[in-house]
């Protein structure tokens, strides 16, 4: 009772800091007070008088979440578990046992143990299912689990785990843990240098300049700058990184909102390490924000030849906003235009299709412009290579065996069931396709596409009106049908998926560190920027 009635008081005066200080609001003011006071008052009432025992914390996020799905899904609530995840992910810091970890419900999987950091040291592998944490069984834990693992720098901790369904315990002793933002650059050969950004962290930056330096004081005349699966981050750190390949004062990125304060000009401040040195930028379906910033900006400055495959396409700026209680909302307030003009986001959040969905956007309706020699480059569906290589569309079903993590548990099975004198010799072959599609089958995958949502929609209405008799027997052919045509789609997939599965098992053995060695050596994007670099025609070429 309470705690109800102080959050009606504090609501109230919170809205009316908001609306006298953000002039942006003051038309929808009687509006927005209303529907605040019709919410506070109904979510009393409900939490007073509901015939049932409620948590107003899960009735008020379940309210939050569903409010904010309206929006774009960058747009979120963020806990005091998101605001510190959010924070490891911008810094790259945090005291811990060094490991990439997945949360599920009664355990906490190891994604990634990193080289020679306590959860490495311990023995722990990727794929350890942890069960127990010093006393704490991960199923019986309310709140994050995840937070069990973190503590003070040098503080030990037991875990139960289970690897190849046998239990096992582990002592790890916390550390500080960094996590890079450049985790690999080297020399791929003797003139032609090489540097993978993972994320736009706070150090995007400083480890991207001191990598460039270092490479050219070995003797690199030309760069790759690997931005595959760089998901993004920081917009600053991405326009100093601009910065390190085009002179000052240049123009990189504007921002556009209807709040004016958000509408920024983002300009080179500083002049550059190189602002002549070969430069090509690899991305693919994975990159996103910060790293189409980057793509996009030295693509239409012609500073840069892009290879790979299309880009994620997210042309939209987040900024927190903080909250009581340690909390933030993370709302997107504008959008953002490459040196062209372009915006290459790609899905419509604000005009859904039937089903509520946000719909991309058609090529047909892409616009054109201009790169600074006048190369024609679109908006609306990510940044484009000017060379293709890779995977510019992946079937729904391929997506479906990642996300349910079959890649991921059948790469731990052939770790423990394999063995290397030297990883890099490793080439999967039409043999170990087979025998992937074979796990899929025993660990009953199954996906069920929309028309076969369809299809069974109509058979049980038609079931309801009694028409079935005639059409049982054409419903089933087809359902068998679809299902020879989701073997045909993976099949298709196959140099995908292998791709996938290959990473995944050289990162066993090796960890991410020998995964960059194995890619030098067998990437078709690498080889492919590799060759452009090494031939000044054929790369001045692209650009102009």
């Amino acid at each position: 009772m309470k705690k109800i009635l102080k959050k009606k008081i504090i609501i109230p005066i919170l809205v009316c800091v908001v609306f006298f200080s953000t002039t942006a609001f003051k038309n929808d003011f009687f509006e927005i007070a209303k529907q605040i006071e019709i919410f506070t008052t109904l979510f009393k009432e409900l939490n007073m008088n509901y015939v049932d025992e409620t948590n107003p914390g899960d009735l008020m996020d379940t309210a939050i979440k569903s409010m904010l799905a309206d929006l774009d899904p960058y747009t979120n609530f963020m806990n005091e578990q998101d605001v510190e995840a959010a924070r490891i992910n911008n810094t790259g810091d945090y005291t811990g046992i060094g490991a990439r970890i997945k949360t599920l419900k009664d355990k906490l999987v190891i994604v990634e143990p990193y080289k020679d950091y306590p959860a490495d040291k311990a023995g722990l592998k990727a794929g350890d299912e942890i069960i127990k944490v010093g006393s704490v069984l991960v199923e019986n834990y309310d709140d994050h689990a995840g937070d069990l693992l973190r503590g003070v720098s040098g503080s030990s901790i037991e875990v139960t785990y289970k690897r190849q369904e046998k239990t096992q315990t582990a002592t790890i002793k916390r550390a500080e843990v960094e996590i890079k933002a450049v985790p690999h650059f080297s020399l791929i050969d003797d003139k032609t240098g090489y540097i993978a950004l993972s994320r736009f962290s706070k150090k995007a930056y400083a480890e991207t300049n001191y990598a460039l330096r270092d490479l050219k004081t070995q003797g690199a005349e030309r760069i790759i700058l690997d931005l595959r699966g760089n998901p993004g981050g920081l917009v600053n750190e991405a326009i100093k990184i601009v910065n390190l390949f085009v002179p000052k004062d240049q123009l990189v990125v504007t921002t556009k909102s209807k709040v004016k304060k958000y509408n920024r000009t983002y300009i080179t401040k500083s002049d550059p390490i190189d602002a002549e040195i070969p430069l090509v930028i690899l991305l693919d379906g994975s990159s996103a924000s910060a790293s189409e910033i980057v793509s996009g900006a030295l693509q239409d400055l012609d500073r840069a030849v892009i290879v790979g495959s299309r880009s994620f396409g997210k042309g939209l700026v987040q900024r927190p906003k903080l909250l009581t209680y340690g909390t933030q909302v993370k709302i997107t307030i504008s959008r953002y235009y490459t040196p062209s003009g372009r915006c290459i986001q790609s899905l419509d959040y604000w005009n859904r299709n039937e089903k509520g969905e946000a719909v991309k956007v058609k090529e047909e309706n892409y616009n054109v412009f201009k790169t600074k020699n006048g190369r024609q480059v679109f908006d609306g569906g990510g940044v484009f290579p000017d060379v293709q290589v890779g995977y510019n569309k992946i079937s729904p079903i391929t997506t479906a065996i990642v996300n349910n993590d079959l890649i991921f548990d059948y790469a731990t099975n052939y770790y423990y069931n394999h063995t290397f004198d030297d990883i890099n010799t490793l080439k999967l072959t039409d043999k170990d396709f087979s025998e992937f599609k074979n796990y899929l089958k025993t660990n009953n995958f199954s996906f069920e596409t929309d028309t076969e949502k369809a299809l069974k929609k109509a058979f049980e209405t038609a079931k309801k009106e009694e028409l079935n008799d005639n059409i049982e027997s054409d419903f089933n052919t087809l359902i068998s049908n679809l299902n020879t045509s989701k073997t045909s789609v993976i099949d298709k997939n196959k140099d995908y998926l292998l791709e996938l599965l290959t990473k995944d098992i050289v990162k066993r053995y090796v960890y991410r560190e020998g995964l960059y060695e194995y890619l030098e050596l067998h990437d078709a994007e690498i080889k492919k920027a590799t060759d452009i670099l090494s031939n000044p025609s054929t790369y001045l070429g692209y650009l102009k």
